[in-house]
């Protein structure tokens, strides 16, 4: 489960996020491509390839875009708060 206190800086505001780099925790994003790779609509990379949410989802159809890539992310630093 990502960690809500590690948010990446550049996420957008609102239930969705991506986990900094520097999480202790272990579930900081390892700029694998994943989620951005394929819902780029939702999500980018910082400079160093790092995800963060820069659109919130807003129909079922792209919650479930983003569903999708917070359960293929493999070091879960996707999370969602809502």
């Amino acid at each position: 489960m990502a960690n809500s206190g590690a948010k990446h800086s550049q996420n957008v505001e609102g239930a969705w996020y991506c986990t900094s780099p520097d999480d202790d925790g272990g579930e900081g994003c390892i700029a694998c491509n994943v989620c951005y790779g394929a819902a780029d609509d939702f999500f980018g990379e910082d400079d160093d390839g790092n995800a963060f949410v820069k659109k919130q989802p807003s129909s079922d159809d792209e919650v479930e875009a983003c569903q999708e890539q917070l359960e293929a992310c493999p070091v879960a630093a996707i999370g969602n708060d809502g």
